[in-house]
This record gives C-alpha cells, structure tokens and sequence, in this order.
C-alpha cells in the first residue's frame, strides 16, 4: 500500500519547525492519558462546585396540538456552564489544564438551546429526549413523540459552527502554552473544487466541513518548512507538488485576482483549481480550541435539567423535578458524537450518576474528532476523499473484552462506563453505506474479519436491510446527485427506526427487552467480503467490490487513537502495513440485502436498493458519496424477459395490484409482530398500497 509514501521530508521538516515554535503546546505534553478501564481514580479535588447559568431569551407558543398532550411551547436559550480541571471526570478532555480560567478557576463554555415541552408539565411523560445538532441545525419536535408527552432537547455540541441564524453555537475558549503564547501545530485540509475556478477556496475543506470555523494558519508566509500544497486525482496517486509560488493564503476573486488580499483562512491559486483534483494542503496552524468542552456541556446540560430546581442565580429550570428518564439521539455525524461521549466516559456525571438512560446512534458506524488538538468534529471521509480523516479510528467493538488484533489493544466503546456502573441502554442503526463507505463492519466482527463478536446485553445493533445513508431521502435520478445510478429509494425504513426509538424507550422507562441484534453474520455466510457479493446481472448495473478500506495509521507518539484523542504530529499519518477487514451484507437473488430489518420495500420489493453507488465523475475511483442504488423492476414477464433481467417482474411476483396489497398487508403484520412497525404506520402503508397502484 502506497497511500503515504511522499511528503516524508516536509513533515521532518515541520517537526522541526514546530520543535522552534513551541508547537508540542509546552506544559500541554501530549494531553491527558485516562487510566484503563477498571483502574482507580482518585476523587476531584475539593474546590468551589462549578456553577451554571440559565438564560431564556425567547418562549413561544408551537403551531397545533398532539394527541392529550395538547400544546407544546418552545423555549429557547443559552446554558453557560463551568469545569474544573482538577475534577477526574475531566481528565481526559484535551488541553483542558491550558484553557484560560475565570475568577472561580474553572473553564467557561456557553451552549445555545432550544427546548420543547408540554404547556401542562402535568402530562409530560417523563422523558427528556436530546437530540444532538448536526452541524449547529435545530432538530424540531417529533410530532409522535410529542402526543407520548415527551420533553425535547437540543442543545449546541460542536465548538467550530459559526453564528448565523437558525444554527445552534457553543463557544469554548482556545487553549495557550503554559507561558500564554500561541500554541501551533501541523494540521492537514483537503480542499475539494466542484468548478473550475480561480475563486479562493476556504478552509477548513474536506466534503462536509467547508462552513465549519477553520483554523487560521499560524504565518501568511508559506515558503517556511511546514507549508506544502498537493493535488492528485484518486487517493492512491502520488502526489503532485504545487510550488509554494503559485499558491498564497489569500482571498481571490474576478476583482481580487492572485495573489490576491492576504487571509488567514482562505487558499488561492495562480491557475484555476481543477474540479478533477483534490488538493491537499499541509499547514501550521494556531489556536487550537478546546474542542472536547463540548462533551461536558452535554452531560452538565442534561444533568441540570434532569436533577436541578435553578441555576447558580436562582433561575427555574422550566422543567424541574418532570424528568424521570433521559434519552440521547444522535444521527450521522451525531450518532457518532453520542458513541464518542459514552466511550470517553461523559455518561457519567459529576455527581457520579448516569446521564443518559439509552442512547440511540443512528447511521453512526464511526466515531467524533472532538477530543483533539486542532480537532474538526465533523468530517466523513470516502475511497478517495478524507480517506484517513479523524473520525474513522477510535474502539469499534463494544465491550470492555473487546481485543483489537490489528492495533493490538484491549477494550471497547462501553469500556469506561461499565467500570462506573453507568452505560446506558444503547441502540446503534446501520445503512449500507455504513459497510460500503463508512468503514461499520468492525464493529460486528474481530479485526480481522474472522469471527462475530457478541455484543453487550445492554446493546442492540439493528442493521435495515438495503438502505443507504440518506434514510428516507426520495429516490433521485443519478447524474442529480453526482452518481452513476438512480438513488436508493427504500423510504420504508422512516416507520422502522420510529417503531425502534419507541421500543428503547419502553427499555429504558418499562424495562421491555427490545428485539434481538438485527444484523449480517458471518457465521450464516449473510456478512461477506466484498468480492463474494452475488449482485446479479442487473441490465445497465456494473458491480465491482469497491469499499473504503481501514488502515491502521500512525499519527505520532502523542496521539491517542482509540480514544481520538491527543495531538497529531505525524501529518499525513504513517501507513502501518495493517488494515482491518471490511465486509458487506450479502444479497438475494433479487441484489437486496439478505440480513437485518427488511423495511416493507424489501420484503415486498418493487426493485433493488443498494447501500451503495459509484461516482459519475469520469477517471475518479469513488463511491457516489452517501448514496445508494435503486434499479426497479420490470411491470411484465414480456418487458423483463426482453432486457434480459434475471430478477422476477412485478407480474410475475403479484400477479395483479390485489396480489401486491396482500404481500404488503402480510409483511406489514409481520413486522408489526416482531415489534419492527407500529401499527398505525403498518395502517398507512396498507393504505398507501392500495391508493398507488403498481400494477394494473
């Protein structure tokens, strides 16, 4: 494997420069180190609790009413909270021990909220649900959960959103070396052009982060030792220089043409950036944030308004004492913060008692580059873009025993709060982009692809069969969404993760058993490495194998990766001659997944959905992003057996539109029996059936 073979000699040079410039972060070292699962912690030194701030800027009246529950009413505002570095519970958090302190010695963060509950607290149900922002969004209130009474929550996480309206910030301060100069570090961007254009490209790049807060690079001056502009067209091509004459960090425009005005965040090209390259830029950055703040201000937040009556100056909790039971939801992006706050231990609270009672990651195969110096908490990363981003590494099993043979360490994801007593009833969902293209299948075996692992009784993995990242997202033709193929179009899957979210949350509050692990298995040959997928000769589909692999990678000595933790210093990482397997769902004559939940658009199909799609971008090597397939069915025996599809037409499957209303009617009682549809959705979709003929 070549992925990392050139730039060697600028990151020796970086390291020295770094070395002249205090870039390790002087008395920050390479962050804290918590002691493994199991060891003893000695307990927070005495000092003046931390003290929390309550400000409601804005209650407003929520359009309609929701079963007896009635009317809601949205309040929203800012959290402002404080923590002590000298507390155990915040070890871990990087460069804590170098942010500024206020006068009562902690370390400020201020979270915006928004918060939705009944008008009559008096029919609350009890349950506070958060939902973690994507991004900064604002998630609504789930109309279904609202008639059940439930509180919502959601509240800023993510250090690194700009203000703007509509978006939900939280402001941590940036950390100083220890004598208050500026801590810099080597840091890397990968800067994507959708044009070609001579425009200026801002950082932070990469595919999902281009409206995130970069950090601004530490000298305009770009000839230094530590500076180096790259382009290539797929991951695996070597590299090729871009003279530091031909690029400046600088604003560029039609008006402002290279070299354009001098910024600290923004890249310009002499030439035209060219939409078939991605270019790769190294840089020295400064003032790191203290990114990790944001896992604190999520358990601090929850924590007062679970247990709390006021804040520090006397302000109401608007919901005290009605909260019995707390539930987070995460998705995507936020999937993985909410597996990322449980394994680094923040489901335990200052007090010592669990935060969250379930936690639901949906879409989540990966975990949040939260917990660094320098760190960006969004990213993603395909075949060919971000392809070693932080974000892919970290624990994948979920068990303390979990044994890691290709990095060779020992414990999982629920490591820390099985040694607190405070884990919460965890729900993790799958796409089948999570295996395609999000690297999710070692999360069910061993390193090595060799064997399932058994997962924790608190733990259920639900894999939904055939679907892809963007659940629920209308079928899209592919040249519309940068694909080779027309999108997946297994809308099914929305009524099957809200029967899921109602049964973790008769787990947590009624103590319910959920149903079983949903997911492929090697031993029943339904998980299998990418070549031995038996897609069949759909007309007009091409199957190749191509999955985002998973290296083991090198980022220096003071890195952390199964914590994603620390501070990188090798930059691009060191490929370490290792990787771990990675496998996909096997398929039914049919192309459909065998395994998982099968929505009723793959138990009563009506096509094939993939969780996978090909770039249509000629010469590029890449996945179509978050995307899948869709490639339908032939209506008639005649139309199919003149294609030469190999798959049943609809016709032949049902018969006539009678015959297809009475599959969907008996899949939709099935996976109402097996606690997979609630009734009412397996109504409408009986309904809908009959209302949408596919056949005459």
């Amino acid at each position: 494997m070549k992925r990392w073979s050139l730039l060697a000699a600028t990151v020796a040079s970086a390291a020295l420069f770094l070395s002249a410039c205090g870039g390790s972060g002087g008395g920050g070292g390479g962050g804290f180190v918590l002691p493994p699962p199991g060891a003893t912690t000695p307990p927070p030194a005495a000092s003046e609790a931390p003290k929390f701030k309550l400000a409601i800027t804005k209650t407003e009246d929520v359009a309609g009413t929701f079963g007896s529950v009635g009317a809601y009413e949205k309040i929203t505002g800012t959290f402002t909270g404080e923590v002590d570095p000298k507390d155990a519970h915040n070890a871990i958090i990087q460069d804590l021990s170098l942010a500024p302190r206020n006068a009562n010695g902690k370390v400020e963060y201020s979270s915006d909220f928004v918060l939705f509950k009944p008008k009559d607290m008096g029919k609350a149900n009890g349950v506070l649900r958060y939902d973690a922002p994507n991004r900064g969004n604002i998630v609504n209130l789930d109309p279904y959960f609202a008639s059940r009474g439930y509180v919502f929550l959601t509240a800023a996480w993510q250090g690194d959103v700009p203000a703007a309206a509509g978006k939900l910030t939280l402001q941590v301060p940036v950390a100083k070396n220890a004598d208050g100069s500026t801590i810099t570090g080597t840091y890397r961007a990968e800067l994507l052009p959708t044009a070609a254009t001579n425009d200026s490209l801002p950082l932070p790049g990469g595919p999902y982060n281009s409206a995130m807060q970069a950090y601004a690079t530490a000298s305009l001056d770009n000839t230094q030792p530590g500076y180096v502009l790259t382009r290539r067209i797929n991951e695996a091509d070597a590299r090729q220089l871009i003279p530091a004459s031909d690029w400046k960090f600088a604003k560029c425009s039609a008006a402002a043409p290279f070299p354009g005005t001098p910024d600290e965040t923004n890249v310009c090209l002499r030439d035209k950036w060219d939409p078939a390259y991605m270019y790769e830029l190294v840089y020295v950055a400064k003032d790191p944030k203290v990114m990790g703040l944001g896992l604190a201000a999520v358990r601090d937040m929850i924590a007062f308004f679970h247990h709390d009556a006021s804040d520090a100056a006397g302000t109401a909790n608007p919901v005290a004492a009605a909260i019995k039971n707390t539930i987070a939801s995460g998705v995507s992006q936020c999937g993985n913060f909410m597996k990322t706050f449980v394994h680094l231990g923040f489901n335990e609270d200052r007090a010592g008692r669990k935060v969250f009672d379930g936690v639901y990651a949906q879409i989540a195969a990966r975990q949040t580059n939260i917990n660094m110096r320098f760190s960006i908490p969004g990213g993603g990363g395909g075949v060919r873009t971000d392809h070693t981003a932080f974000g892919q590494a970290g624990t994948r099993g979920l068990s303390k025993d979990y044994v890691d043979d290709v990095a060779q360490r020992r414990g999982g994801i629920l490591s820390r709060c099985e040694a607190s007593g405070t884990c919460p009833k965890l729900f993790i969902g799958f796409s089948g982009t999570e295996f395609f293209v999000l690297q999710g299948s070692p999360l069910l075996t061993d390193a090595w692809g060799t064997a399932d692992l058994v997962q924790p009784g608190n733990a259920r993995i639900y894999y939904y069969a055939s679907t892809h990242h963007l659940l629920g997202l209308p079928s899209l033709p592919g040249a519309s969404a940068g694909a080779l193929y027309a999108t997946n179009a297994n809308a099914g899957v929305v009524p099957v993760v809200r029967a899921l979210y109602q049964n973790l949350e008769e787990w947590v509050v009624k103590g319910t058993a959920p149903p079983d692990n949903q997911v492929p298995k090697l031993a029943d040959a339904t998980l299998v490495r990418p070549q031995q997928l038996k897609f069949p000769a759909v007309p007009g589909a091409a199957y190749t194998g191509l999955v985002n692999t998973y290296s083991l990678l090198d980022w220096g000595p003071n890195y952390r990766p199964q914590d994603e933790s620390g501070i990188a210093t090798q930059v691009p990482p060191a490929y370490l001659g290792r990787d771990y397997a990675i496998l996909v769902p096997q398929v039914d004559a049919d192309g459909n997944d065998i395994a998982g939940i099968r929505s009723l658009d793959v138990a009563v199909p009506v096509g094939t959905n993939t969780g996978w799609n090909y770039t249509n971008k000629p010469g590029t090597i890449d996945l179509a992003g978050l995307f899948g397939s869709y490639f339908p069915f032939a209506k008639t025996s005649a139309e199919r057996s003149g294609s030469g599809d190999p798959r049943p037409s609809l016709q032949e499957r049902y018969t006539d539109q009678a015959g297809y209303v009475a599959a969907v009617t008996a899949a939709a009682n099935d996976l109402v029996a097996r606690r997979f549809l609630l009734q009412v959705d397996a109504d409408a979709a009986i309904a809908k059936a009959a209302a949408n003929p596919v056949l005459p």
